[in-house]
């Protein structure tokens, strides 16, 4: 069986060329470049990728879906462009893989998650709030018709079919400063404000003063980022000040 990598990027012009090269292994590697102004789309196809634009329009889940639609083969790896496969991933899927056959039957899982490491302020992350990613895995591995991606932002793929793991990492490097962290969540914050706005939601005076709070002290104590020393505490107060904005912009209506 062959497989399609889809890589979605918008202006990584400096971690693009990295991800693209982790996957090679794979028959054929789409980045779907959503109008950079940089040099993503020359230096993906300069890396070895095939690159399709397309607009996103703020809406990942649709991106991926219509991504999957362009893969020329079954199985599809999404990796995002701050990602790059280990070799221990890569070795594994391969051997997933191997001669050819597919890795189906009629037991047999059709997605697959994959555990994430998570590197920030040049350390590896291991608590906190990506340690749900770290331990259980997030879809990646797809083969199509298995189910669809939904959200507009922190994207997820829903499938009644069985869903495997595997045991390599995917390697997250997503934020180099923490100034480009601040405005990654001040961008992710409207997005999912529409998109709570659009479900109805409208938010309230205590949801903007409770849930930030109780973010902080579920990620940071409950789920241990007390543990990653000073990163983790920077990590959870930014991940709470991205629930205290996403509230903040449901409340004054500032999403659009």
């Amino acid at each position: 069986m062959k497989i399609s990598a889809i890589l979605l990027a918008k202006n990584e012009e400096k971690k693009i060329e990295k991800a693209v090269r982790s996957l090679l292994f794979c028959d054929e590697v789409l980045v779907i470049d959503d109008e950079s102004t940089d040099n993503t789309a020359e230096l993906a196809k300069k890396a070895g990728a095939h690159v399709l634009s397309h607009s996103k329009k703020n809406e990942f889940s649709g991106q991926r879906n219509w991504a999957m639609g362009q893969a020329k083969n079954e199985w599809v790896l999404f990796v995002d462009a701050d990602e790059e496969v280990s070799d221990t991933l890569k070795n594994e899927i391969v051997a997933l893989f191997a001669s050819h056959q597919s890795p189906v039957t009629s037991r047999s899982p059709v997605t697959y998650a994959i555990p994430r490491r998570d590197y920030f302020w040049g350390q590896e992350m291991k608590y906190g709030e990506t340690k749900s990613a770290r331990t259980n895995g997030i879809i990646r591995l797809i083969q199509k018709g298995s189910g669809v991606w939904t959200g507009a932002v922190h994207e997820t793929f829903i499938s009644s079919e069985n869903v495997g793991k595997l045991s390599g990492y995917l390697n997250h490097y997503s934020h180099d400063s923490l100034s480009e962290f601040i405005q990654d969540i001040n961008f992710y914050s409207t997005i999912r404000a529409s998109e709570l706005h659009l479900q109805g939601k409208r938010g309230s005076a205590s949801e903007l003063i409770l849930l930030p709070f109780g973010k902080f002290i579920y990620t940071y104590f409950i789920l241990g980022g007390v543990l990653d020393g000073a990163a983790g505490f920077a990590y959870s107060l930014v991940m709470s000040f991205h629930s205290f904005l996403v509230r903040a912009k449901l409340l004054t209506k500032k999403y659009d």
